[in-house]
């Protein structure tokens, strides 16, 4: 069966996030019976191969690759079983791929999909917060502005929130979330499935204070539990209008308390023009 060659097309395989160990019995058979791999960085999925025993052509594939190189890609695809990888985890999650399988789709060509490791999901297992519904929204944008207004946006959703976040930006981003989403539950893991793995939660003031003086390090997974009915119910909406009313129209101080409150959008506006 190992020796098999598999039916042309596109595989697209999870890798471990951090642990080797936690590669699939099914993803080592695809990497091991495949004609070559299409990878993010060829020398993190060489790593990989290397612990695997196995030895495949590697074609670098990244966010970066130009339309002739996919179009090369889907070329092999008709007649060579190609996998797809990331530097770790599922592939087009926050990682390269949507536009290769986008094609793949487009040139009716077959496509298979391994599940296997995902951080997001890793995250929200050990979380503790809300998972009967969760919102995994990628990367905070990493400007201030860009960052408060992408929490806005989501900040209405009633589920659990999952961002990818790197360690230099997480103190700005907690702040973000203290300032545009008070009273969620927050929690950061990090280092998930290797021998440093933690998952704390807490208030975003009091994950601040304490990442304030134990600087993270490695690859973050940043959750915001859901709108807090109760808490919402204590809050002192006049003073939240007024904060945002110091640097913002009427209307965008509207805008910002309805998303974080879950009010209504019409009365704050009102109530802000009373404030103004």
């Amino acid at each position: 069966m190992e020796n098999e060659r598999l039916q042309p097309g596109l595989y697209i395989v999870a890798t471990p996030i951090g642990n080797l160990g936690d590669i699939t019995l099914r993803a080592s058979e695809v990497l091991a019976r495949c004609d070559a791999i299409a990878c993010e960085d060829s020398r993190v999925t060489a790593g990989l191969l290397r612990h695997l025993g196995i030895s495949k052509p590697l074609w670098r594939y990244d966010d970066h690759s130009s339309d002739a190189d996919r179009e090369r890609i889907l070329g092999e695809m008709a007649h060579k079983a190609v996998a797809l990888v990331s530097d770790a985890g599922t592939p087009l999650v926050s990682d390269p791929g949507y536009r290769l399988v986008r094609a793949a789709r487009d040139a009716a060509i077959p496509i298979t999909s391994l599940p296997g490791p995902s951080a997001a999901i890793v995250a929200l297992t050990l979380s503790g917060l809300p998972s009967d519904r969760f919102m995994f929204a990628g990367f905070l944008p990493p400007k201030d502005n860009a960052r408060k207004k992408a929490l806005c946006d989501v900040g209405e959703v009633p589920a659990t929130l999952i961002f990818y976040e790197t360690a230099p930006r997480l103190l700005k981003s907690l702040e973000a979330i203290e300032d545009v989403l008070p009273g969620r539950e927050v929690a950061v893991a990090r280092e998930l499935t290797k021998f440093y793995e933690e998952c704390r939660s807490g208030s975003p003031s009091t994950l601040i204070e304490h990442y304030a003086v134990h600087p993270p390090k490695g690859e973050i997974v940043l959750l915001i539990g859901p709108p807090n009915a109760d808490f919402m119910k204590s809050v002192d909406i006049d003073a939240l209008l007024q904060e945002a009313l110091a640097d913002n129209k009427p209307s965008q101080a509207a805008a910002l308390v309805a998303r974080a409150t879950g009010h209504n959008r019409k009365a704050l506006y009102a109530r802000a023009l009373e404030l103004k």
